[in-house]
């Protein structure tokens, strides 16, 4: 069954699937939605380490700084969201901040933040292509900046699990969060034709 308020996974799957709902607009979200979180957590190793350790550092080049802090709540929202895709979320989360502190410490600062500058122009083109050509809607970033870019990695992760494995958190899921997902759109298109009318009239008494 689902579950209600901040872990409803239910809401915040229909939530973004209503912004990604054209297949082309979803494979490019699963090609460069993981390499934004990872060129991220590059970035936010150099902010200052938050433990009093020797340098912050936990050993092999990882420290304990805002980049574990937000790995720590994706990993765990994740599991709270559903324990066997959240699981694999979480771990996948973990293996970004290891290799994100890795290149950082190998990169240092001068270098990697111009590789992150490029990776995140290059996958934020990509994504907003994906929204304006295939989807024709704005992305959901637009409507609730923390619930999209929280749900964003495990929604295309849960989408292979489900195309590829018929995975699904529980019975009934795919059928109802559908279902949502379908009303979402076609409220906003009914939405859309209104203010399209409202345009052609505003128009035309002017």
């Amino acid at each position: 069954m689902g579950r209600s308020g901040l872990f409803d996974l239910e809401r915040h799957f229909a939530f973004y699937g209503a912004y990604h709902s054209n297949p082309i607009n979803i494979m490019i979200h699963t090609l460069f939605v993981w390499p934004i979180l990872f060129t991220l957590l590059v970035l936010i190793y150099f902010t200052p380490p938050l433990l009093d350790s020797p340098s912050g550092f936990v050993g092999h080049g990882l420290v304990f700084n805002l980049g574990f802090v937000f790995t720590v709540i994706y990993a765990l929202f994740y599991v709270l969201l559903d324990k066997k895709a959240g699981s694999l979320a979480a771990l996948l989360c973990f293996l970004c901040w290891v290799g994100a502190s890795f290149l950082a410490q190998r990169l240092g600062f001068s270098l990697a933040w111009k590789v992150v500058l490029a990776a995140q122009l290059f996958c934020w083109t990509g994504q907003f292509i994906g929204h304006g050509v295939f989807e024709k809607r704005a992305p959901a970033l637009l409507d609730n900046l923390v619930q999209a870019f929280l749900m964003a990695p495990f929604f295309v992760l849960l989408e292979v699990l489900q195309t590829f494995f018929d995975y699904e958190p529980y019975p009934g899921f795919r059928a109802t969060v559908k279902a949502r997902i379908d009303a979402d759109i076609q409220e906003w298109q009914r939405q859309e034709a209104k203010e399209s009318l409202l345009k052609v009239v505003l128009k035309t008494c002017t």
